[in-house]
């Protein structure tokens, strides 16, 4: 994968940038910068130090990477700022704590690329021996992954993996509004939520270097990921989510209600007037959560809409026969077609930035 990507002439060769969110990780970030400059020719590697209190910085811009620094504290914080930031066609997520294969990123931008995919997901794979798939963190991400499926109604292999490839465009048009590790599940739920051409490739997951502290943290992370799945079913799902509170609103009134409705029918009387008026708000509140849920999901597939055209504003990455997005250094090009793909390239002025246009 690696000779393949050194053969592509450099005009074809996409912008990859990585980016590599670090806290505390001196250890093994120098490792995980040189991997990804070895394996990947032309790569830009962004190390975005989130307040690390060691020499994660000046091991990083040793090993050759382009440092920033993101003060909020939390993974979320940091991808939000560098997908803002970071300007590439591709944009490779991982780690900086040396447990993911960077032997592996060719094969996952190059998946990308050839497969016109916009986001390729890196699923774990233990190495044989390796102990760094915990076994309560393998559990919970297998129950995690089946609560999505069952929410979102579509499947995926390991959604708290934090190896990613994604397209420009992908990465552009994500909100990205998670603070913390929970970033991986909002990831996750834009690409089922937007049918995002998405695939996902089995990697190595290793052990972290001896004397690297994992900074997870099995019961507080997944309550939070608990959190963030009802939020986003919430927005994403309004229907369901407002559905099931309207049916436990209408069992407690049901419950409530057919003890005094039974008694009327025999007595002629009602008895327990304050639980009838409970009863029946709580059917009416049933009610009202139901309406909500269809009008949010009106609003929901008018934002979807809009996300969509955003997302389609973006090129897509190109296989090297086609015409790609990249840097000019003069304001303005002149035109220039591709015979084979009858592609027009046209340089916006000031931009620094080419669009593909269909020929007329």
């Amino acid at each position: 994968m690696t000779e393949a990507f050194e053969r592509m002439p450099i005009s074809h060769q996409p912008r990859v940038a990585a980016i590599v969110p670090c806290y505390n990780e001196e250890i093994a970030v120098g490792r995980v910068v040189s991997d990804l400059r070895r394996h990947v020719p032309g790569i830009t590697v962004y190390v975005y130090d989130n307040n690390s209190t060691d020499r994660t910085a000046a091991v990083a811009r040793a090993a050759g990477a382009i440092v920033r620094t993101e003060q909020r504290k939390g993974k979320g914080n940091v991808v939000r700022r560098a997908f803002a930031d970071v300007e590439a066609d591709v944009y490779l997520l991982i780690d900086g704590d040396d447990t993911y294969d960077a032997s592996a990123a060719p094969q996952l931008i190059n998946t990308l690329i050839e497969g016109h995919y916009d986001h390729v997901l890196g699923v774990r794979r233990e190495i044989e021996g390796a102990d760094a798939y915990r076994q309560g963190h393998a559990a919970g991400n297998r129950a995690l992954n089946r609560i999505v499926e069952v929410i979102f109604g579509d499947t995926t292999e390991d959604m708290l993996s934090g190896y990613r490839v994604m397209s420009r465009r992908f990465v552009k048009s994500f909100p990205a509004v998670s603070r913390e590790f929970e970033i991986e599940t909002e990831l996750t739920v834009h690409c089922l939520a937007l049918r995002i051409p998405t695939t996902s490739v089995q990697t190595d997951f290793k052990d972290r270097p001896e004397g690297s502290e994992s900074k997870l943290r099995t019961y507080r992370d997944g309550s939070r990921i608990l959190r963030v799945i009802a939020s986003l079913t919430r927005h994403e799902r309004p229907v369901l989510f407002y559905g099931l509170v309207a049916t436990l609103l209408m069992l407690l009134s049901l419950v409530a209600s057919i003890p005094i409705v039974g008694t009327y029918f025999e007595t002629g009387q009602v008895p327990r007037f304050p639980t009838l008026v409970v009863a029946t708000t709580t059917a009416l509140m049933a009610g009202l959560c139901m309406l909500a849920g269809f009008i949010l999901d009106g609003i929901r597939k008018a934002r979807h809409e809009v996300s969509r055209l955003n997302y389609l504003h973006g090129a897509p990455v190109a296989p090297h026969g086609d015409v790609l997005l990249y840097p000019v250094d003069d304001d303005i090009e002149p035109l220039h077609v591709d015979h084979d793909t009858t592609a027009a390239r046209i340089a916006i002025p000031r931009t620094g930035l080419v669009h593909d246009e269909a020929r007329r």
